[in-house]
């Protein structure tokens, strides 16, 4: 319920920036797409902080924090490329436009060097596009490699955890059976003891005669 009243919210704002935007198809389609990017963006921030509220329920907190950082994390990163290309051909856009401006208000003899300007332009945005591109792919990396770092960890506190855990039950094992090999042993003292009692009293000598009477 949450989700869909932030969908809508976001929709009624973008149709009254649409309606008040420009009528070019172009970006008033990368306007939609922006708008979208926001509501996914909202809905998935709702949707895990409601997944984060329900491990605090559960044993194991930090692993199931863990998994859903790592799931928010490769959600929001794909927005966010999809943000950078919005924000690139926007770029080339106004560039493209600048120019075509710039022509426009040039002279025809100046006309070849103003297709040179533009072509080194787009030349130049591309470049930057591409660099932009790859730091996102290595941020992207980067994140994965983390969190593949942090399951790792997880993973190995919990084997040395179990280990320990497995160690001391092994110890209380051995510790009751040397409790119960030493009850076995006083008994077998006590049944002797009480056997060799029996066979004294059975072997006691002979009393005394009475003294003979003069």
């Amino acid at each position: 319920m949450k989700n869909l009243f932030i969908w809508l919210l976001l929709s009624l704002f973008g149709a009254a920036a649409s309606g008040q935007g420009t009528n070019d198809p172009a970006s008033a389609a990368a306007d939609r797409e922006r708008e979208m990017i926001n509501a996914e963006r909202a809905a998935l921030e709702a949707k895990f902080d409601a997944e984060d509220a329900t491990c605090y329920k559960k044993f194991a907190v930090n692993n199931c924090l863990n998994a859903i950082k790592l799931r928010r994390r490769e959600a929001m990163t794909g927005l966010k490329q999809r943000e950078v290309a919005l924000n690139d051909q926007k770029r080339r856009e106004k560039a493209a436009d600048q120019i075509r401006k710039t022509e426009e208000k040039s002279a025809p003899e100046v006309l070849e060097q103003a297709a040179e300007r533009r072509a080194k332009a787009l030349e130049d945005t591309a470049a930057r596009d591409e660099r932009s591109r790859k730091k996102a792919d290595e941020r992207v990396n980067l994140q994965k490699g983390e969190a593949s770092n942090s399951a790792d960890t997880a993973s190995k506190l919990k084997g040395s955890k179990e280990r320990a855990q497995a160690r001391a039950q092994r110890q209380a094992e051995i510790a009751d059976e040397v409790r119960k090999y030493n009850d076995k042993q006083q008994e077998v003292l006590e049944r002797k003891a009480s056997r060799e009692k029996r066979q004294r009293e059975h072997t006691k000598p002979p009393a005394a005669p009475l003294p003979t009477p003069n």
